[in-house]
């Protein structure tokens, strides 16, 4: 029953529809910034706190439910995401007081965003595909969560503005749980027999360690961190530095999905371009042109026009580092524990957004501006173009000598 319809092309389909809902609502958050902290009890450092707990519990429990769903079942961890992530919005919807808001925007929305993230599915989908089109299928995987985006924040900001942010936050804890049903194509194949005479099967426990005395690993890591500091910097932060600057909030609407939109070629693209090149040298090219386009737009007069290019151009980069990441560490070590060592990774990134959400509320709320968290963001964007170029990136010795 388990090989007659889960198919590769199946657990796609159902990997990208669920990444297109968890994504795409995850990123309405920037459009609730400014109705939510109408609220008396609520600014916007408080605001920012919880989306940045959101990360950090988000990418903390990201390698977690990544080993328990290696070793009791992808499926099963992805419907409790499901479940905590629709619960999350739902309670949001009556959210009164900071602590609240902690609890279900921070807490409730990390946990269930780490079953059913980026490094849970793609792992999934990788599983199921020939190493030659593995490049390929994992920036179609990304590429959904811009499709999310891109669909689903102009729903957002329609909801919100006619039926205000509380019945936006239901609507959409409706749309998350359609994820619990599609969990069931996410079963993992059955392991081939254990041949007696290949020798011990690596644990999770020689996987991590050896991981971590990679120093390809290590850097790729740190790297990833400035990844998550910019992309949920602007995520969280773009719509309102976009209305601070006198432009109309669908000007940010409609640059969070241009984003999207043009995050879907530039993933597909450099996907497809991780398959016949390096991909260290990919993902520093990535972070270097990051940082070109965020100098330019910041240097430039905040106009409509302005900020429409400079979202088609950050788009083209925005999740460009996911299936170029995750390809790397499955090129290194292997797919056994992918989702576990992607999920270190992840967490890194996940520091990187902590870092970007919290602080650009902090710097807002104290110097009035983003100016100084914006060239930090630019500043970053060079550390790691020069963290990822020397990265080793041949399979360790254990992965040459399985596939010999």
């Amino acid at each position: 029953m388990q090989g007659s319809w889960r198919t590769p092309m199946v657990v796609l389909t159902c990997g990208t529809i669920i990444l297109f809902i968890s994504f795409g609502a995850r990123n309405i958050f920037g459009l609730l910034l400014d109705p939510m902290t109408e609220l008396p009890a609520l600014d916007v450092g408080d605001f920012s706190l919880a989306i940045g707990i959101q990360a950090v519990i988000w990418g903390l429990t990201t390698p977690i439910t990544a080993s328990i769903a290696e070793r009791y079942g992808t499926a099963r961890m992805i419907a409790l995401g499901g479940i905590l992530y629709a619960a999350g919005l739902a309670l949001m919807s009556m959210v009164q007081t900071p602590v609240h808001m902690h609890l279900t925007a921070g807490l409730m929305l990390g946990l269930g965003l780490s079953a059913t993230g980026f490094p849970i599915i793609l792992a999934a989908i990788t599983k199921r595909v020939d190493a030659k089109r593995r490049s390929l299928f994992l920036g179609i995987g990304s590429a959904a969560g811009s499709s999310g985006q891109l669909a689903l924040v102009p729903m957002g900001q329609y909801v919100i503005d006619g039926y205000g942010w509380a019945i936006a936050a239901i609507v959409f804890a409706c749309l998350v749980a359609a994820i619990i049903p599609l969990s069931m194509a996410m079963k993992d194949p059955k392991r081939e027999a254990v041949d007696p005479n290949a020798g011990r099967q690596q644990n999770l426990r020689e996987a991590v360690g050896e991981a971590m005395g990679h120093r390809g690993f290590i850097l790729l890591t740190v790297g990833y961190f400035v990844c998550g500091y910019q992309v949920m910097f602007l995520g969280t932060h773009l719509p309102n530095f976009i209305s601070e600057a006198g432009q109309n909030p669908w000007v940010g609407a409609t640059a969070l999905s241009l984003i999207g939109l043009f995050n879907i070629i530039g993933t597909l693209t450099w996907g497809a371009l991780g398959g016949k090149f390096r991909m260290k040298y990919l993902l520093t090219s990535i972070y270097l042109l990051r940082s070109a386009v965020l100098a330019v737009y910041i240097m430039l007069p905040i106009t409509a026009m302005s900020t429409y290019i400079f979202a088609a151009a950050i788009g083209l980069l925005w999740l460009a580092t996911v299936p170029l990441t995750s390809g790397l560490v499955a090129r290194m070590f292997g797919l056994r524990y992918m989702a576990t060592l992607t999920g270190i990774v992840f967490f890194s990134h996940q520091l990187g957004s902590f870092a970007g959400a919290w602080l650009g509320g902090v710097f807002f709320e104290t110097t009035g501006s983003y100016d100084t968290i914006w060239w930090v963001g630019i500043a970053l964007g060079l550390v790691a173009a020069a963290l990822h170029y020397p990265i080793d990136d041949k399979p360790v010795a254990r992965v040459q000598a399985e596939g010999a």
